[in-house]
């Protein structure tokens, strides 16, 4: 494994293991990341989510594969998330490809990519299907997600 690979492969290993942590220490000071849920987060938001995350998801498990270098400085990967949703109580999993670039052994930039009509529909049942697909409803979602996170941040940085 490279460097790089090394650095994902510890990353989702922390993961699996609810290490929010490590997973944090994971990422440079001005890395951005993206996803369908929660949008664009720079990197106090990112470190939070995962606290978030794994601090909510009880029943939380991770399966992950498919590191690969792409090059200099990328690398991919392939997760999978069971958990259930807080929201609905519902089951979800959640197939995850992720795009990394790494710059010192940090983590700069991190997409993650999934179906989220799929995802949709297992969290919020027959509503998620049915408008899972539609651009207002994945607005509200992510405004939701965002509202949740900013929440937890104030809450874990008060003395």
């Amino acid at each position: 494994m490279t460097p790089n690979e090394q650095l994902i492969n510890k990353f989702y290993t922390a993961f699996a293991h609810s290490d929010f942590k490590t997973m944090q220490e994971s990422y440079a000071d001005d890395a951005i990341f993206n996803d369908p849920v929660f949008g664009n987060l720079n990197a106090d938001q990112v470190r939070a989510m995962w606290q978030m995350l794994i601090s909510r998801g009880k029943d939380l498990k991770i399966e992950f594969g498919q590191i690969e270098q792409q090059d200099e400085e990328k690398v991919t990967a392939i997760w999978k998330a069971s958990y259930l949703f807080t929201a609905t109580g519902k089951k979800v999993i959640n197939n995850v490809k992720s795009s990394f670039e790494i710059k010192e052994g940090k983590i700069t930039n991190q997409t993650d990519e999934f179906d989220f009509k799929k995802w949709a529909k297992q969290a919020f049942g027959f509503g998620g299907w049915l408008l899972g697909g539609t651009r207002n409803f994945k607005e509200k979602v992510g405004e939701q997600a965002r509202k949740n996170l900013m929440g937890f941040m104030k809450k874990i940085s008060q003395p």
